[in-house]
């Protein structure tokens, strides 16, 4: 039918969010994203708006796709909060190991550059981070430790996360990023017990 769209959309969407997690922002240019995605510009721009809304897309299928993974693995432990930060990390670790997508994590990689970015970007960016941090510290919240320590946890495994993404394109092995998340579970779990402990209750983490 003339007019209709010959493509899939989310296909192209997946193409391009490589093209970005590989390259960031900056270093994304019209032709690598046609190349990888088969349109010309007029079919992106027709499409999607532009390269800064396709990069807006492309974050918003990355936060849907990857941030159900994070959030199941963090609900999947009600009452053990160590236990679903240890989940948490084998749900990143596993998206690393992924021969099928590039290295590190496109949110890591787009908040490294972010002085780049326009703010309507860096808005989303940092807004896809707040996210994580919502859902790391509601996963922590079933614990005797007091807001504010809740609050710093929770910060801590998402940079420990953001870490992660960096230490791997970097090319870290997977022992090495396996200690990584090890030694943030530990601490994750002395904080907690270290809080019960300070509040007499008897539910601190094994």
């Amino acid at each position: 039918m003339a007019g209709r769209k010959q493509f899939d959309v989310d296909a192209a969407l997946d193409q391009a969010m490589r093209v970005f997690w590989q390259r960031g922002y900056a270093d994304a240019s019209l032709d690598a994203l046609g190349s990888a995605t088969g349109l010309g510009r007029g079919s992106l721009y027709g499409t999607f708006g532009g390269k800064e809304a396709l990069f807006h897309r492309c974050l918003d299928r990355y936060a849907s796709v990857y941030g159900a993974r994070y959030e199941r693995a963090l609900a999947a432990h009600p009452g053990d909060p160590v236990r679903a930060v240890e989940a948490f990390f084998d749900v990143v670790l596993e998206r690393i190991a992924d021969p099928s997508v590039p290295a590190g994590c496109l949110i890591a990689q787009s908040a490294a550059q972010s002085p780049t970015l326009t703010e309507e970007s860096g808005t989303r960016v940092r807004g896809l981070l707040d996210l994580q941090h919502q859902r790391v510290r509601a996963a922590l919240a079933d614990s005797p430790a007091d807001a504010r320590t809740l609050d710093e946890l929770a910060t801590f495994v998402v940079a420990v996360n953001q870490s992660l993404a960096v230490l791997s394109r970097a090319g870290a092995s997977g022992d090495e990023l396996r200690s990584v998340t090890r030694l943030a579970c530990a601490t994750v779990a002395d904080s907690l017990a270290r809080a019960a402990a300070a509040s007499g209750t008897d539910d601190a983490p094994n």
